[in-house]
């Protein structure tokens, strides 16, 4: 039987207030990447966070950005390294004292997509990941696409496990279609239910100009703050037990 995880960003409440159903995308994950405290989120909303997941036996992420809760994170902030790294461990360890047994890392937003090409950045969140991993006494994978932070999670002694984005457009290099352009979010739920069997069996998805990209993911992710959120992650759960697709954590 194929296997593959759901995953969603939550916990991202903006001044108190939150941006998605949580409690409506818990009961279709199997993980949850919790915003802690750099775009979104606060000790609440991360406590409220941990206790849907284990009620709903959901594997809880960090998810980690950079500190710019204005603008979301994402927009790409020059920080040094060393000051990257102190964000990140400070924002994965807030998580942890909200009570999560923390069972990944994955970097939001601007940071999710820099650490795929500035191998500075990169550094820094996988040393981040590393010192956590080092409390915790057990090495936390993390999670994204491919690129530099592959590299250094391999170099700081961690896992990385892959994933592929149900409800965003795909450019024919395999990137992600800028949220600024046309085509960048998906919103038909059973457009999104069929990229999530393509990607469980077959490994391979639609990009935008219509070519099939090769896509090796372990996770498959629908952003909780997304139109339609609920809609298309309850599609795309049916379609997946129709389909005889076990969705399960690969933690």
């Amino acid at each position: 039987m194929a296997t593959i995880d759901l995953n969603a960003d939550l916990g991202e409440t903006v001044d108190g207030v939150p941006t998605a159903d949580d409690e409506a995308m818990f009961a279709v994950i199997s993980s949850a990447s919790v915003a802690c405290g750099g775009h979104a989120g606060d000790d609440a909303a991360m406590r409220q966070a941990v206790a849907r997941a284990q009620n709903a036996g959901v594997a809880v992420g960090a998810h980690p950005s950079f500190v710019d809760r204005r603008g979301f994170g994402r927009t790409a902030l020059a920080v040094e390294p060393a000051e990257l790294r102190r964000q990140v461990r400070s924002q994965i360890e807030a998580l942890v004292l909200a009570g999560a047994d923390l069972r990944y890392v994955k970097p939001h937003g601007a940071l999710y997509h820099v650490v795929t090409v500035d191998a500075g950045a990169a550094a820094a969140v996988a040393g981040a990941v590393g010192d956590v991993s080092a409390a915790l006494g057990r090495a936390l994978p993390i999670l994204g696409m491919p690129g530099r932070i592959v590299d250094a999670a391999d170099a700081a002694g961690l896992p990385f496990v892959f994933e592929a984005f149900l409800d965003r457009g795909y450019l024919p290099s395999g990137a992600l279609v800028p949220r600024s352009e046309p085509g960048a979010l998906l919103h038909d739920p059973v457009a999104v239910a069929e990229r999530a069997v393509r990607v469980a069996e077959e490994g391979t998805v639609v990009a935008a100009d219509g070519s099939i990209l090769a896509v090796s993911a372990s996770s498959l992710c629908l952003h909780g703050d997304s139109p339609g959120a609920v809609a298309m992650a309850r599609a795309v759960r049916a379609r997946l037990d129709a389909a005889g697709v076990a969705v399960q954590p690969p933690w």
